[in-house]
């Protein structure tokens, strides 16, 4: 039987991988699995009804990613969609957001999509066992995590009090949100679980399910159309390869961003001498920071053409030129690998949560669409039907006899927070656990100045600008979670400290 490592992010998923693995499943199997339950039990912080990116690498093959990031909606529109239908919000989560939600704010959903591709085409077990964990967990009812509850503190009323039954799955009988732990039970989601398990994919995108989406959408002014549905499929894409150190690192190519500027940070930070982060090192990390994420903004979030300028930002670092131009979401991730030398990486996504439900189904829809510090150019810049930016970048990694599957949760802290990982494992010699527990330094570049978020253990001391000293390890930095299977030395795997995740081994 084929043996599998994991991690994910909790414990109830890595139980669900361990079972998919003692029935035969390999590395993907055991993913998917461990990623429905992420996205079916982790309310707030994710919903089956977003975006999700799957990379696969088999060993002897190539590495590829699907892309189910979610897509522009509005094929076959007759009349133009309410504006009052996108709702603008500001919540104090994460120091202050703003977003949009309603049904104006909903994009067309992919994860379904990736998940039953990714099954088809390099799982071995039926599609259909692979959802039993996640209807046992739904229909018992699933404690609700940590993670979730602190975002549903600030979000639970605004967002998620926009549907009844979505109210009362996260709510007491007196409105007050329940605690962590508490048993969470979700009207109908455990049906339609059923029926996808069942029916496949198609009933999502065809059947009663997206009849049920559409006709709520569409009674509440949003853009999704029946024809969205209908024509949206997975996309099977060669990921993007940078070389590291001996390490062949696949990523997420364009359309999606997070790969482009992952492998931007790798090439020009790769020549920093040392195994630590001295006073140099740390000026260096600030410096490509700055001029990966200011030219992801300035020309990667706004671009007609993402896949000419990401080969631009990777020729500039390659080229030592990258430092030149230094300018001014909720996501679940789960790595598996396993002896035969498959790696599986998934990461996905509902944005910050729409807050609508359709009735009958127990999906909460995404708000990608909302998210405005990804979709900068608004509702309808582009043609319908096009990939939203995204900066979700699962990643597989080789080494002679070596697999590696990583990735990371964390908005626009994926890319620093899977950099600064791989810096420590890759160039500082650090095991897995602590590169992936090492702390960690984030640019951030709103609008009104750089500023320079750490944790306690770096210490950027020469920074020109303003640090906000975080008192311990945050989920702010994301939640990088990695599994790798070595043939001479067997697996290792981690989950982050900073996030509620969990890892499995098979025996």
């Amino acid at each position: 039987m084929t043996r599998v490592a994991v991690a994910t992010s909790s414990r109830l998923a890595a139980d669900a991988a361990c079972e998919i693995a003692d029935r035969g499943g390999n590395a993907v199997d055991c993913a998917i699995a461990a990623s429905l339950l992420t996205m079916n039990t982790e309310p707030g912080v994710c919903a089956l009804a977003g975006g999700a990116y799957v990379t696969v690498w088999a060993a002897g093959g190539k590495p590829v990613t699907i892309d189910g990031n979610v897509a522009i909606p509005g094929i076959g529109l007759k009349h133009a969609a309410d504006a009052a239908a996108a709702v603008p919000l500001h919540m104090e989560y994460g120091g202050g957001i703003d977003t949009l939600v309603g049904c104006g704010s909903v994009a067309v959903p992919g994860s379904p999509a990736a998940l039953e591709k990714a099954s088809l085409e390099f799982g071995v077990l039926d599609w259909h066992e692979l959802f039993q964990p996640t209807i046992r967990a739904v229909d018992a009812g699933f404690p609700l995590p940590p993670p979730c509850h602190y975002y549903l503190k600030f979000s639970g009323m605004p967002v998620f009090g926009r549907s009844r039954d979505g109210f009362d799955a996260l709510h007491h009988a007196d409105g007050s949100l329940r605690e962590t732990g508490d048993p969470i039970t979700v009207p109908h989601l455990a049906d339609s679980l059923r029926a996808i398990a069942a029916e496949g994919s198609r009933v999502f995108y065809e059947g009663d399910i997206a009849q049920a989406i559409v006709r709520h959408v569409q009674e509440n002014g949003g853009s999704l159309t029946r024809e969205d549905l209908l024509q949206y499929s997975a996309i099977v894409r060669d990921s993007l390869t940078v070389n590291l150190d001996g390490w062949l690192i696949g990523v997420n190519p364009p359309p999606a961003i997070g790969g482009a500027v992952l492998a931007a940070m790798l090439v020009a930070f790769r020549h920093q001498k040392g195994n630590s982060w001295d006073a140099q090192s740390l000026a260096a990390l600030v410096a490509v920071q700055q001029a990966a994420l200011g030219y992801r903004r300035k020309h990667l979030d706004v671009s007609d053409d993402v896949s000419a300028e990401a080969a631009r930002l990777l020729r500039m670092a390659r080229d030592g030129h990258l430092l030149d131009i230094a300018a001014s979401g909720s996501t679940v991730h789960t790595s598996a690998v396993d002896d035969s030398g498959l790696g599986c990486a998934i990461t996905a996504s509902s944005g910050y949560g729409s807050g609508e439900m359709p009735e009958g189904t127990g999906l909460w829809l995404n708000n990608c669409l909302g998210e405005l510090e990804l979709n900068r150019r608004g509702l309808s810049a582009v043609p319908a039907g096009a990939r939203l930016p995204s900066n979700m970048t699962p990643v597989i990694a080789r080494r002679k006899a070596a697999v590696l599957a990583v990735g990371s949760p964390g908005a626009d802290r994926i890319t620093t927070a899977m950099h600064q990982f791989f810096v420590n494992f890759v160039q500082h010699g650090r095991d897995l656990d602590a590169a992936v527990a090492h702390p960690r330094l984030h640019l951030e570049l709103p609008a009104s100045g750089i500023r320079v978020a750490v944790e306690p253990g770096m210490h950027p001391d020469d920074c020109p600008w303003p640090i906000t000293q975080y008192p311990q390890i945050s989920m702010y930095f994301g939640g990088v979670g990695a599994a790798l299977f070595d043939a001479q030395e067997g697996f290792s795997v981690a989950a982050d400290p900073r996030r509620e995740g969990a890892t499995f081994v098979s025996a």
